[in-house]
């Protein structure tokens, strides 16, 4: 995989599952399936998780890109 551009990642990661870090301290995981210049974001499944364990199911999420602290792949 080369990355060229730092959205080559995000792009790489449509239709996988990835971790989000929030600003607020939260993560949430769900499967990636769009984004936008600014990392607006939107998962489909989405669980919130803390320390591990899912603390609430969300389903399709939309998130502010300015909100986000980091988006991987999860492994």
């Amino acid at each position: 995989m080369t990355v060229e551009r730092p959205l080559d990642i995000l792009n790489n990661a449509r239709n996988k599952k990835v971790i989000v870090e929030l600003k607020n301290g939260k993560q949430l995981v769900g499967i990636l399936k769009a984004f936008d210049i600014h990392i607006n974001t939107v998962l489909e499944n989405t669980e919130e998780k803390e320390n591990g364990n899912t603390t609430r199911k969300l389903g399709n999420t939309f998130l502010r890109g300015d909100t986000i602290i980091m988006i991987s792949p999860e492994s």
